[in-house]
């Protein structure tokens, strides 16, 4: 799925919080520091082919450090309202049009 757009994040290590691991996987993937925020929701989604995962988004409005492109193709800023102008992975659709209409943030 690598032409689709995701949010930056990954795995919870053991003995981490969902807080910890964000602020890790956002120090390897885009090289900045940063201060995890309040939850904004949490997610389950089956994949139909089998598979679930379940996904857990928090706000992050202050980092220090320029960002600097890990792992991505590419790496964009929008506004939310231009979210639903990309392809994301389905289990994040849902959380798109709800931050696309101004329902989470």
């Amino acid at each position: 799925m690598g032409s689709m757009w995701e949010f930056p994040g990954g795995k919870i290590e053991p003995g981490e919080s969902a807080q910890e691991a964000l602020a890790r996987e956002l120090s390897e993937e885009l090289g900045i520091r940063a201060e995890v925020g309040p939850a904004v929701t949490r997610i389950r989604h089956h994949y139909r082919r089998g598979g679930a995962v379940d996904l857990q988004f928090f706000a992050v409005r202050e980092f220090t450090g320029e960002i600097s492109n890990q792992i991505y193709q590419q790496v964009r800023w929008v506004k939310l309202e231009d979210l639903t102008g990309y392809e994301f992975l389905a289990a994040d659709r849902g959380l798109i049009k709800d931050l696309a209409a101004g329902k989470l943030l």
